[in-house]
Order: C-alpha cells, then structure tokens, then sequence
C-alpha cells in the first residue's frame, strides 16, 4: 500500500519532511505475535531464558516495564523485580526476519535509512505529513501485525526526539516552530546523542537544559568537547541537523563478539584462550566482509560489574587469522590486569572502510 496520493520522495514544491519510525517493544512484540498467549503478560527477553545465568534483558513488555525492568538489566535483577514475568530466550533470527518485513514495507512508501532492527528514518515529501504518519502505521500493521511510533520532524534530530512523545503507537511533530516549548526545559539526558558521560560534563559547564544548550556559548564547548564536538552539541540543543534521509546501505565499521562467563574466570590461560577464541570469531565475521583489520578492541568486565575497554592499531592492516587472533591475545596479555576476576569478554576489530 503506497498513499502516493498523499506523499512523495521526489515532487516539487511540497515540504520536505523527515519521519522516525519506532517500532513497539519490537522484540517482545515479536515473541507475542509467535505466542498470543502471553499479550498483556509482563514479557521479558534476554539470554537463554534463564534468570539464574549471566545475562541481561534484551527487551522488556510495557507491563514489565511497569515493574522498573530494562534493557541492560541484569536478567536475575529483572526476575527479583518481576518474578510474575514470562523470560523468553533471545531468537535473533525472528527479530531479523521480523525487521526485513517491516523496513520492506517502508520502502515502499518512501527513502528509507535503516538504523536497526526497530527504527528507521522516512523521506517524503507532504503537505500532511502526520496524515501520512498514520497510514505508514496502517501499512505496518497490516502487512505485519506490528504497532510503530512516529516522530515527524523537520530534521533527523526533531524526528528522532519527536518520537519518545508519540510513544506508543502514537506520532508525534517537532519542528522549529515548537522545538524549544517542547524540549527547553527537558535536561540535555533527553536529547539523542546525549548520554550520561556528556550531560555530566555540560552540567559542570552550567548546561543542565536544552534550552540552555542552545543558548551555550560554542567556546566553551569546544574547548571540552573539541572544534567538531562542541558545535556539534550546541546544534543538536536547537534540534538543528540533517533535513535529508540517506538510503545508503549501512557498512559495518567493524565487527565484535563478547560473552558472559557463569563463572568468573580467573585463570590467565583460560583468560587468553577466551580471548583467542572470541578473536577466531570475529576473523570469520570480517571475513565475509572481505575488508582487512585495523584496530582492536578488548572489551573487559571485572567482577562484580565495572568494565573497561582498550584497543591497539595493528601494525598493519590484515585479514589474516594468525595475526589478529595472536595480537588480540597480545592486547589481553599487556592490558587485562592480573588477579581480578572477568565475568565478561568482548573481542572487536575495526575494518578498513570499503574501497
């Protein structure tokens, strides 16, 4: 179903528009479409399924969410919080399929720039551009089963941030004219692209609020943040950014594997051997990409959960096992401090980007 009537990725003279698709819960969405049974039950998704290993929630129901359980969580917190809950295994194959469903869809309705499994940014060209928001929710729907959230903004920032007012199944606008009634008072935590680390670092430079971001004199942001940085966070307080959606299929930068250890390891051969296997992982990963390595990054949690990361250019770009497997063990062998136990390991190798 394309509203053609409605919308355009090319006509003149209409208004440019950028839409933000969210899609609900996707992964417990997902798992309720295969198990109607479990509709309106708390639903948590992480791991094996198993509270009582290692893992963390991948994706919490509205009704678990209810409870204070979220993505990132600790699986057995999430259990001690909701122990009413239904904990389902990750099926990364559905939520794949799933999400190849839902972005054909789109693409038949308008450009469209991928940005993961559940959320993609729409082009067109409209006068109703909320009209057209709803009939893109339709579409989904009923090729899918699957309920969406909209943002319609008037760049990639607005759209984004539009949509945690739509939420759920609802859509929502930020433009210019309403930006700063919207966000002003909202803390600079509520902007996309602004974690903890950095509203922490406008805080101790006075910034605590959108609107006071966007009234931020740039010279002191650049001087914490850097000359691209620090212009950057001033524009993303005015929701200024991309007024265009790019369909250019994503390219991995590089590719990554991490696991979680029941038990502490604590051995430093068993250390590395799990180094050197994640490393022989992710060989095969960017073999398929047929793009060499660059850079290595070791990924390590220490018990009981404070984890840092450390990389190391390679000498020089290769693809070849051998080398990769026996510098990631190198990495591991210099930066893992000795006698602290690891509950966590993650080995990743940036590529060198497509010719």
């Amino acid at each position: 179903m394309r509203p053609a009537a409605l919308a355009s990725t090319t006509g003149a003279g209409e208004p440019a528009w950028v839409l933000h698709v969210d899609l609900d819960q996707f992964i417990a969405a997902v798992e309720v479409l295969r198990r109607p049974e479990l509709a309106g039950l708390p639903l948590i998704v992480g791991g094996r399924g198993d509270p009582t290993e290692r893992a963390v929630v991948s994706t919490a129901s509205y009704e678990a969410r209810a409870f204070g359980v979220g993505s990132g969580m600790p699986l057995r917190i999430a259990a001690r919080k909701c122990p009413e809950a239904v904990i389902l295994p990750v099926d990364a194959p559905a939520y794949l399929a799933a999400s190849e469903a839902v972005m054909a869809v789109l693409r038949e309705l308008a450009v469209v720039e991928v940005l993961g499994w559940d959320e993609a940014f729409l082009g067109v060209r409209t006068p109703d551009p909320v009209a057209f928001a709803h009939q893109v929710q339709e579409a989904v729907f009923a090729a899918t089963r699957l309920h969406c959230s909209i943002g319609v903004g008037d760049t990639t920032v607005r759209a984004k941030n539009a949509t945690d007012f739509g939420k759920p199944r609802g859509v929502f606008t930020l433009t210019a004219a309403n930006w700063l009634e919207v966000m002003g008072e909202r803390p600079t935590r509520a902007l996309w692209g602004v974690g903890a680390k950095v509203s922490a670092r406008l805080a101790a430079l006075g910034v605590q609020t959108v609107a006071q971001l966007a009234a931020a004199d740039v010279e002191p942001l650049v001087a914490e943040f850097g000359p691209r940085m620090g212009p950057w966070y001033r524009d993303l307080g005015r929701g200024e950014g991309r007024a265009h959606v790019d369909p250019t299929p994503w390219v991995p930068r590089g590719h990554g594997h991490e696991t979680t250890f029941q038990t502490d390891l604590a051995d430093r051969a068993e250390i590395l051997a799990a180094v050197a296997a994640l490393a022989e992982r992710v060989v095969d990963a960017i073999g398929r990409e047929g793009r060499p390595a660059v850079r290595l990054q070791l990924k390590i949690r220490y018990a009981p959960f404070f984890t840092v990361t450390r990389s190391r250019k390679l000498p020089a770009a290769t693809a070849e096992r051998a080398d990769i497997v026996s510098a990631a063990v190198r990495l591991a062998r210099d930066r893992i401090e000795p006698d602290r136990p690891i509950r966590l390991l993650g080995v990743y190798a940036e590529m060198a980007p497509p010719e």
